[in-house]
């Protein structure tokens, strides 16, 4: 799907609405890239975000955690939730620091989630493996049905969608740029990437000297 995504008006932009990005394509694109997502719920009043891994699976995004986990049982009971990524591009060094910022790609949804069983959880478990740790299925051990059943995977639906991209040098109070002494301070951005460092095997496979598997070799970010 390519639809553009239709703010609604509780995920209208209000702050820089300029920043509003509403292109399917580029949601995707900033879900595809990122690997952790924060999924917020409310237990006994009490507001709660914590951090999960998920993977993108076409129109939805698939999360999962353990079945004793206090979020995930409020999320499967159908409490709405929040859910964000944001991948954090570059510092922006303004001439003051009121300008100062960053430059960022994010998204939110918003909505309930689908408790996913039988072979469509099982499928989404692959799915999100896969996802996060890429061609690791074929090798490592499929999950026992024990584990399966500990396990709560659910769907959210990119139904509601908001998405602001910030990519742009400072934006400096006009009065500066005239100024005799704070136009001649050093403005820009300094970018941020995130990379993967060479794999660190563990004593045992040290021990039966095996080699790193290439499919890790060739992860890059």
């Amino acid at each position: 799907m390519t639809h553009d995504v239709g703010a609604t008006d509780r995920t209208k932009v209000r702050r820089a609405p300029q920043k509003t990005v509403t292109e399917r394509d580029t949601v995707n694109a900033i879900l595809d890239a990122g690997l952790v997502a924060h999924v917020s719920c409310v237990i006994d009043g009490q507001p709660f975000v914590m951090p999960v891994g998920y993977a993108r699976d076409g129109d939805r995004v698939l999360i999962h955690g353990s079945s004793a986990s206090r979020l995930f049982k409020a999320l499967a009971a159908g409490q709405p939730t929040c859910f964000t990524v944001t991948l954090l591009d570059g510092l922006v060094l303004a001439r003051s620091a009121f300008e100062s910022s960053m430059n960022y790609r994010c998204v939110i949804a918003l909505g309930v989630c689908e408790v996913l069983e039988g072979d469509a959880k099982e499928a989404a478990l692959l799915r999100i493996t896969d996802f996060l740790l890429p061609g690791r299925t074929a090798h490592a051990r499929v999950s026992a049905p024990q584990e399966s059943k500990a396990t709560y995977m659910l769907a959210l639906p990119l139904d509601e969608v908001s998405c602001k991209v910030s990519d742009k040098f400072p934006e400096d109070d006009p009065d500066d740029l005239k100024d005799p002494i704070y136009s001649n301070i050093w403005a820009g951005y300094v970018p941020i990437k995130e990379v993967f460092g060479e794999a660190v095997p563990d004593p045992l496979t040290v021990e039966r000297g095996l080699e790193t598997p290439d499919y890790v070799n060739a992860w890059t970010r």
